[in-house]
């Protein structure tokens, strides 16, 4: 047999066995089987929205641990591919696409791996916020919302609108929305930033090149049983009436809500339910959702401290560039990720790389690659 076949093999089993060392792989077998337990209690429908929170758990746990059981087959079957390859050397062809193929689910798994941050394996609250640039960065806005999420769609992600504020002239002010399933803060977290758009605007009639800028925010959505501590003393709450576009639809009370963290002078809003009750709601799990990312940033920034190649991730940095003329491109600003077809990008089909990319630099495997585009 080749050695280079037997010395891929190898490979493949030792990292599988530190992965699933790393991954917890058996305490995940047995959180699955407690959580079925619960799931087949006659009353675990009985409060919906705690039901709904444990099958996101479940489906996180069986996100890593399916392909990780179905990897461990595969590696056992390899074995036996390699015993008939000795007898005959016309399977060696298949031992070796076999190997790719294993390899490649590795490399997958091992980015999963990546992820295991406090709150990685919770839904996303995303925000984004047009910035400089006038109308083109409100068109702009629009366009990175629907580029998450087309990614959402993509991956089978659940989204509901929190806040969304138009802009009279084109695009929007601001929106928020939730994306929930497997991952979902833990691939998006590193989108928090500046995205910074270079292209003829469609809204000058002189055709000349604009930039312009967005801004994204993205925070974990926490469920009450996790602990933040925010006082009621602490918030302001304003009331003021939820805009719209107009005629018998408006709404006539003030019930859009905005809450004010007067210490960390932390705001967020919603309006897009009808009752303030509502609103108030989802705007004190918003607030905490954004109180628990500034403390995971503190975090963050005090292990940085270690590392002289930590990429800086403050809300506010410019991250990423998207170019549409003179040429197609997007790149971002940490990592060096580059893909030549911007529609790819903002279609979402190829985001992910991004994700992947931004993982990988945190977890010291690459390192930060300026950005020196134009």
């Amino acid at each position: 047999m080749d050695a280079e076949l037997v010395n891929r093999s190898k490979s493949i089993q030792a990292r599988l066995k530190q992965l699933q060392d790393s991954l917890d792989h058996a305490g995940k077998l047995t959180e699955i089987e407690s959580i079925e337990n619960r799931m087949s209690a006659p009353d675990f429908w009985d409060h919906s929205d705690a039901a709904q929170k444990v099958i996101m758990e479940l489906k996180s746990l069986k996100a890593v641990v399916g392909p990780m059981d179905d990897l461990v087959q595969s590696v056992e079957d390899l074995e036996a591919l390699f015993e008939m390859a000795e007898e005959d050397e016309s399977i060696v062809g298949e031992v070796r696409s076999e190997i790719d193929r294993l390899e490649k689910v590795l490399e997958d798994l091992e980015l999963k791996a990546l992820l295991s941050g406090p709150n990685d394996g919770a839904g996303a609250i995303l925000s984004i916020y047009a910035r400089d640039g006038g109308t083109d960065a409100n068109d702009w806005a629009e366009m990175l919302l629907r580029m998450y999420s087309a990614w959402a769609v993509a991956h089978e992600y659940k989204i509901e609108l929190l806040d969304r504020q138009e802009n009279e002239e084109a695009g929007i002010n601001r929106a928020s929305i939730a994306i929930r399933g497997p991952m979902a803060y833990g691939y998006l977290k590193g989108e928090e930033g500046d995205h910074r758009l270079v292209r003829i605007s469609p809204f000058n009639s002189e055709g000349k090149r604009q930039t312009s800028f967005a801004a994204v925010s993205v925070a974990p959505e926490i469920d009450d049983s996790f602990e933040v501590d925010v006082q009621k003393k602490d918030v302001r709450e304003d009331t003021f009436r939820a805009s719209g576009a107009g005629g018998q639809h408006v709404n006539k009370t003030d019930s859009a809500i905005r809450l004010t963290h007067i210490p960390t002078n932390t705001v967020v809003q919603c309006q897009n339910q009808r009752s303030q009750h509502q609103n108030r709601d989802t705007a004190w799990k918003m607030l905490r959702a954004k109180l628990a990312r500034l403390e995971e940033e503190r975090r963050e920034a005090e292990d940085a401290k270690k590392y002289e190649t930590q990429a800086r991730t403050g809300f506010g940095s410019q991250i990423r560039n998207y170019f549409l003329h003179p040429d197609q491109r997007v790149k971002d600003s940490r990592t060096g990720h580059y893909v030549g077809n911007f529609e790819s990008v903002l279609d979402g089909s190829e985001l992910q790389g991004f994700f992947e990319a931004f993982l990988r630099l945190k977890a010291g495997k690459t390192q930060a690659v300026a950005d020196d585009d134009d």
